[in-house]
């Protein structure tokens, strides 16, 4: 539930403790704006529109502000970090100085689980609200209804926090970061994984990351989807054809390599960089360099249901190898990946 205020009286009162807007007058805040009024006062912020949402059991406006923004200079301006997103850890952060540093996962709702499972069968025991036959709630739903959206709303401020924080360090210390495009929706729908996955917050991360990093002048290299950052030994560059998820060490069947899997990936990140175009951000980058993939190495394949006409077993994508031609679970070597840049 949300409407936006795009003309009209829209400003913040002197007190700082006030807002005005269209049709609703002036309203008291809870939070003090005297950021944003001492920036207004000064000239050098103009407010454009207001937007007025109704969240987690509370009202809260929005103002988008027009403001001259300095670029800060980051630490190591030509450093790289190479960021892979897991449950596990949150972040597995490798730089081009080989540093290797893991980053908790927080886990903000497993903490508060027990406490909101006890919040929702209360409130499921009072009298709710009934659209079809018109009924209105209780005041002992409406209180216990607003505690368990307190608890959201503090669960869900936790974990804004500290993505914020995660990313705000990365960004003031690297100039180039690397993230995955990850498929969040399909991880969405794996049952065993997807309240850990939206617990997480794989795609704030990023966004974070992009629009911080363009704020302070950086760059983002996006790695493409089927990328196999995992698979590929980061030492020698053999690429496995599987790796399940529930194998968490790599081991490389050519040079013996042994490493953490996500540290593997975090290495093969950070060495991604060397194949964009110096000095290029935008997406579809024309100097990009494009190779064909090894088949059966960096996309899952998957076995179809049997052809009705001959009664074998049909492979990922329609096609039918011959038998000759069927090695694809030996290791292979994979030299550059496509790239997509923000």
């Amino acid at each position: 539930m949300a409407c936006r205020f795009t003309t009209g009286p829209i400003r913040v009162e002197p007190d700082g403790r006030h807002v005005t807007l269209p049709r609703l007058g002036a309203i008291r805040t809870h939070e003090l704006m005297a950021k944003v009024l001492a920036r207004i006062q000064a000239g050098t912020a103009r407010i454009l529109s207001a937007t007025v949402r109704y969240q987690r059991g509370r009202w809260f406006v929005s103002f988008q502000v027009e403001t001259a923004r300095e670029i800060i200079r980051v630490d190591r301006p030509d450093a790289v970090v190479g960021i892979d997103l897991g449950i596990k850890h949150l972040a597995v952060m490798a730089d081009s100085s080989g540093k290797i540093r893991y980053e908790p996962n927080p886990k903000h709702l497993d903490g508060a689980l027990e406490l909101l499972r006890l919040h929702s069968r209360r409130v499921s025991r009072r009298q709710g609200p009934d659209r079809r036959t018109g009924r209105k709630p209780s005041k002992r739903w409406e209180k216990a209804n607003r505690q368990r959206n307190e608890l959201h709303h503090r669960v869900a401020n936790l974990r804004t926090d500290a993505l914020h924080k995660l990313t705000t360090r990365v960004r003031s210390e690297h100039g180039t970061v690397v993230v995955e495009d990850l498929n969040v929706a399909g991880m969405l729908r794996n049952k065993r994984l997807a309240r850990r996955v939206a617990d997480a917050g794989f795609g704030e991360i990023r966004r974070q990351l992009t629009y911080k990093g363009r704020r302070n002048a950086c760059r983002t290299i996006v790695a493409d989807c089927w990328y196999p950052s995992s698979k590929t030994c980061s030492d020698c560059g053999a690429v496995k054809a599987k790796l399940p998820l529930h194998v968490r060490v790599f081991i490389c069947d050519v040079c013996g390599l042994v490493m953490d899997r996500d540290e593997n990936a975090a290495r093969n990140l950070v060495a991604l960089t060397a194949a964009c175009t110096a000095g290029t951000g935008v997406a579809g980058d024309q100097d990009t360099p494009r190779v064909s993939k090894p088949r059966g190495a960096d996309r899952k394949t998957r076995r179809q249901r049997p052809d009705r006409s001959t009664g074998q077993g049909g492979r990922a994508g329609g096609a039918t190898l011959p038998h000759e031609r069927q090695e694809e679970t030996r290791d292979r070597r994979q030299d550059t990946e496509a790239l997509m840049l923000w």
